[in-house]
């Protein structure tokens, strides 16, 4: 687990500064009360997303009589989640690929660079999961034996340049790697991009033999078609079909698809692209889902075909702080060609399952409205929390105080590149309510939860010290100016403990406290959307957690912007 993984990393690490007061918690709670997730899912049907909240790009593989399936995460640390799942429904993370801060350095870099785009496939008995981290080394190869990890460190692939690389192992043992990357020549508009394919040595980790174009552009270089990206290629009835996504990662996105009798092709798209978007919807349509493409096709044991996918949840027309979550969907074949989803058809919320799904219609804490708690009580930190960036000493402890989650604040702050002391979970709905009790830092820290998109888009609902008083307050970051206060108000607390709480619908958020006076909200309606992707730019979704921050009068130790 997490702990014990980032505790051999910083074994010895040296510290020149005295450590700043800690910040204890008590408990973290988190709420989903979406409308699209109310009522109950019909039996054999399951709920869509699989995977809400950022998870973007999913890529799946069938092996070993289970599923696979693995997302980007950018910058966050553990990066590259890997899930498993007996029905394609139902999934559980049981690793990640980075989970040793020695694997990769992603310091001074923005929230949404880093991984992108993770490829995971499967051949005697090794999982290979390809992928680039951009700004940050380019394309590699990471392996393992077995899913859960551990994993190795990243295989450089250096004479391969460009994005969203995958594998494909063909019957006579080559082996391939297809990826984005810029044309041969000079581009000739804005997002114009290539699929190449070139054959591996996996016994060596090596590229080698010519680098050829599949796709130039798109499938109707006409029409001057932008980012064709996240190619798969796979084999049917002795034919290769070479699917990716087109249009971007917005509302424009889709899924298209060509074929060919040779690997190399040339491959013919089909007359009836894309096989999925949801582009030529209206755009006032109630409980939208958006942004569809960048798919991964999948068998299960009964020969019928799947698609993950990657959609956002909309609100207010525009605006999504859920991120790019994962989706489920049936594919069908009509004459030799896959289908994903009808055109002008809208992804459901409710979909019939698999034949093979598993009887528990329960979905928790993957989708649906649910609640969730940490009480701090295990020896290791679960699953659903990250870090933005690789740590580079060790600032969280749940054996200091047992049932408490204690964190050693640093003084790199959310608006900085570095590694602030911020656990994050995803914000999985559109409304929810997220809650805290801690003790009131000492002089010197100031703690509570955060409400993060990026380094320039944030809220901190938070508690200080100042002077013999303490008080809240709410912290925002919205752009390039710096932080500013928003409120404050002193506190009369009963116990030396204060509860926080943050809650949201759309694009209205609410900031409030209970010092033991019961809840009082600090700040109501605040401007959610600067926490949404088409404010604050990027591919990654808002993540809200525990953060604390030393506030000693000392040079910042922080990358700032």
């Amino acid at each position: 687990m997490l702990v014990a993984a980032l505790g051999a990393a910083w074994a010895g690490a040296p510290s020149s500064d005295p450590p700043a007061p800690d910040a204890v918690f008590d408990w973290f709670a988190y709420t989903g009360r979406d409308v699209a997730f109310e009522g109950t899912v019909p039996p054999g049907s399951f709920r869509n997303p699989v995977l809400a909240g950022f998870h973007a790009d999913p890529s799946v593989v069938a092996a070993r009589g289970k599923f696979y399936l693995v997302n980007s995460s950018f910058t966050f640390f553990p990066g590259i989640p890997v899930f498993q799942s007996d029905d394609l429904v139902h999934w559980t993370q049981i690793g990640n690929v980075i989970e040793r801060p020695s694997q990769l350095d992603l310091d001074g870099l923005s929230v949404s660079r880093g991984i992108f785009a993770p490829a995971i496939s499967y051949h005697d008995g090794t999982f290979y999961v390809i992928t680039t981290a951009v700004d940050s080394g380019g394309n590699f190869i990471a392996t393992a034996t077995d899913p859960a990890g551990p994993w190795s460190d990243p295989i450089w692939l250096k004479s391969i340049e460009g994005i969203d690389p995958s594998l494909f192992f063909d019957d006579d043992g080559k082996v391939y790697v297809i990826n984005n990357d810029a044309p041969e020549g000079t581009p000739r508009y804005e997002g114009h991009r290539a699929i190449w394919m070139q054959q591996i040595d996996l016994a060596t980790r090596t590229p080698f033999g010519p680098r050829k174009v599949l796709i130039d552009g798109g499938v109707e270089p006409a029409k001057q078609p932008i980012w064709i990206e996240g190619p798969h290629l796979y084999k049917r009835d002795g034919w290769y079909y070479l699917s990716a996504a087109e249009g971007g990662t917005g509302p424009q996105h889709s899924q298209v698809v060509l074929r060919s009798r040779q690997v190399w092709g040339p491959y013919q798209p089909n007359p009836d692209n894309p096989i999925l978007t949801q582009r030529d919807l209206p755009p006032g349509r109630a409980l939208p889902i958006t942004n569809a493409g960048h798919a991964d096709l999948v068998q299960g044991p009964d020969e019928s075909w799947w698609a993950v996918f990657l959609a956002s949840r909309n609100y207010a027309g525009v605006h999504y702080n859920t991120g790019r979550e994962t989706y489920l969907l049936p594919v069908t074949w009509t004459d030799g060609w896959p289908r994903i989803l009808a055109h002008g058809k809208a992804i459901p919320y409710v979909v019939p399952g698999p034949a093979f799904m598993a009887g528990e219609q329960d979905q928790a804490p993957n989708t649906g409205n649910f609640s969730w708690r940490d009480d701090f009580d295990e020896p290791t930190l679960g699953r659903a929390w990250m870090q933005v960036r690789m740590p580079k000493a060790p600032w969280f402890d749940l054996r200091k105080q047992p049932g408490c989650l204690t964190i050693h604040p640093l003084a790199a702050g959310l608006d900085t590149l570095g590694n602030p002391s911020f656990l994050a979970r995803r914000q999985q709905h559109l409304a929810f309510e997220s809650s805290t009790a801690l003790a009131l830092p000492p002089p010197g820290t100031a703690a509570g939860i955060a409400a993060f998109q990026n380094e320039r888009f944030w809220y901190f609902l938070g508690v200080r010290r100042t002077g013999a008083h303490a008080e809240v307050f709410l912290e925002k970051r919205g752009g390039d100016a710096p932080a500013t206060v928003v409120a404050s108000h002193r506190l009369q607390p009963v116990n030396e403990r204060v509860q926080l709480k943050m809650q949201a619908d759309g694009g209205a958020y609410g900031f409030g406290y209970d010092d033991g006076h019961g809840l009082q909200w600090l700040v109501q309606d605040a401007d959610g959307t600067l926490l949404s992707t088409e404010v604050a730019g990027g591919f990654v979704g808002a993540m809200i957690g525990p953060y604390a921050r030393d506030e000693r009068p000392r040079p910042s130790s922080g990358k700032d912007l």
